[in-house]
């Protein structure tokens, strides 16, 4: 399966040291381990953190030809703080590289023949009116392509309005527990995964639903764990998997993540099949 992502790349910021990650790219990296195809739609600046993104990304076997280089932007960073149960508060520095993404003829009809199956696009990215503009044109350019939101709402960076606009836009959305209380009205989508933490996840697929228990896990970061779930989710959707498959197939990749530091989306095939929480 052929997936384009299309968001923000920037770099985690711990008091301790960074970790390259963004949702979007995220999500990408651990699509890419699980087989699919990923097409990474995103801007870094020139600069040692946009040099080093690219490399990465690169490393991980992200396709990197339209991760452009926004001249005389900063690569994108937020900084990031974990409590003692692990969960992070984010600070989000803005303008950066990614609000500057542009997206011409050419490079839309190169991703048109890469027959994508599906868009994943979250929320950060249109909070900028010049990026939610370039997303809406890839989506206008791939009208056969099925459109997964992932919501990720991190304060400051959001309006109801967009939310409710986004959810109207996919076929799958993907929210937690204090989000589906916000937004409770997403019955539009074909399918959709309220992440629990802990608790695990409730997953509607079609007709199909299941409540689907969390793995214990001692919790090490849980930045990423979400965008691990995430494609854990498509891609069980992908497979055709029923909604109790799909949501223990998700937790379990998201619980992965989760038992490791900064997004760790280095994990093997291997691993996860051997995992047990």
């Amino acid at each position: 399966m052929t997936i384009v992502s299309i968001g923000e790349v920037l770099w985690d910021v711990y008091p301790d040291c960074s970790h390259l990650g963004g949702a979007p790219f995220n999500f990408a990296a651990h699509a890419q381990r699980l087989g699919h195809r990923v097409v990474l739609v995103s801007a870094v600046g020139n600069d040692e953190r946009g040099a080093a993104a690219l490399k990465r990304a690169a490393e991980l076997g992200l396709d990197t030809q339209f991760i452009q280089v926004a001249a005389g932007m900063a690569t994108g960073h937020v900084s990031v703080w974990l409590d003692a149960e692990g969960k992070p508060d984010f600070t989000i520095h803005r303008p950066a590289a990614y609000d500057y993404l542009r997206l011409d003829d050419a490079q839309l009809a190169n991703i048109a023949r890469m027959q994508p199956e599906w868009i994943y696009f979250g929320t950060l990215l249109q909070m900028n009116d010049n990026a939610r503009s370039q997303m809406l044109r890839l989506m206008q350019s791939l009208p056969g392509a099925r459109r997964f939101y992932d919501l990720n709402l991190r304060r400051g960076n959001y309006t109801p309005e967009l939310v409710r606009e986004s959810i109207g836009l996919a076929q799958a959305v993907k929210l937690n527990d204090e989000e589906a209380e916000q937004f409770p009205d997403f019955d539009g989508a074909w399918a959709v995964a309220v992440t629990r933490g802990a608790r695990g996840c409730e997953v509607r697929i079609g007709d199909d639903g299941a409540e689907c228990a969390g793995y214990a896990v001692k919790v090490v970061d849980t930045v990423g764990a979400g965008d691990a779930f995430a494609a854990g989710f498509l891609h069980g959707i992908a497979r055709g998997w029923s909604a109790p498959r799909t949501g223990e197939f998700a937790n379990r990749l998201g619980a992965l993540v989760a038992s490791r530091p900064g997004a760790a989306p280095d994990w093997t095939l291997e691993e996860l099949e051997a995992f047990k929480g």
